[in-house]
């Protein structure tokens, strides 16, 4: 059977089972939907992050307010 009759079969199953079977099917994988969906942060990320961390703190980056960020992703900041 591929992958994608199984797929389509456990997706009719979820559908189609009662609460019990759900949760139980649910807890069994748990662990593995919570690694995908958590965000893993490497130690050259959190290098990084100090770094512009410290930057702003120390006054030598641009800061902008939530308000000046929606302004300059929508395009309606005028800019120095």
């Amino acid at each position: 059977m591929t992958t994608v009759a199984i797929r389509k079969k456990l997706h009719e199953f979820i559908a189609d089972a009662d609460d019990t079977k759900v949760k139980r099917l649910y807890l069994q994988m748990e662990d593995d939907i919570a690694k995908k969906h958590s965000f893993i942060c490497t130690p050259k990320h959190l290098e990084i992050l100090e770094e512009e961390k410290r930057k702003h703190l120390n006054g030598a980056s641009e800061s902008y307010t939530w308000n000046e960020a929606k302004e300059i992703i929508r395009g309606t900041k005028i800019m120095d």
